[in-house]
């Protein structure tokens, strides 16, 4: 009878392990297909260091800095130091800042020279002037890190 016992308990044994293995294996299946839902419209945005970016300023990492609702949401640009990860960037910060200089993708926007919004050249703005349509974008940098003035909002640094 101890042989009846010892059988079975290897069998339960057996058992339980190949139901481990399929409870894994579905769990790592279903968190791929939650993880390609929830990325479906991402874009993938990798800075490389020496890059020129925008931080997106947060109540949270900068309490001083917000205190009105229109101050400027956005701060920059700043150059990469450091690749750490996909997520995480170490930013070039100037002095005023007492934070760590360690910022997630999600706060950072790519800083894109020459970019700046011409009123003379939008179609919508009446009795606009339109000199200097023709010419190269190229031409007309002078300073590739030159910071437009104004208030900056998240739609307006990308």
């Amino acid at each position: 009878m101890s042989e009846k016992v010892n059988l079975n308990e290897k069998k339960k044994a057996n058992f339980v392990r190949s139901l481990h293995e399929k409870v894994r294996n579905n769990i790592e299946q279903r968190t791929t297909q939650y993880v390609q839902q929830s990325n479906k419209g991402r874009w993938k945005v990798v800075f490389e260091p020496r890059e020129w970016v925008w931080l997106h300023l947060r109540k949270e990492q900068f309490p001083s800095l917000l205190e009105s609702k229109l101050s400027p949401r956005v701060d920059g640009p700043f150059q990469v130091l450091e690749l750490i990860n996909d997520n995480a960037y170490r930013l070039d910060l100037l002095g005023e800042y007492n934070v760590s200089a360690i910022f997630n993708v999600v706060d950072l926007s790519p800083f894109l020279a020459g970019n700046e919004f011409d009123l003379r050249t939008d179609p919508s703005q009446e009795e606009g002037n339109d000199v200097g349509q023709g010419q190269g974008v190229a031409s007309t940098i002078v300073d590739p890190v030159k910071v437009p003035t104004g208030t900056l909002t998240r739609v307006k640094s990308k």
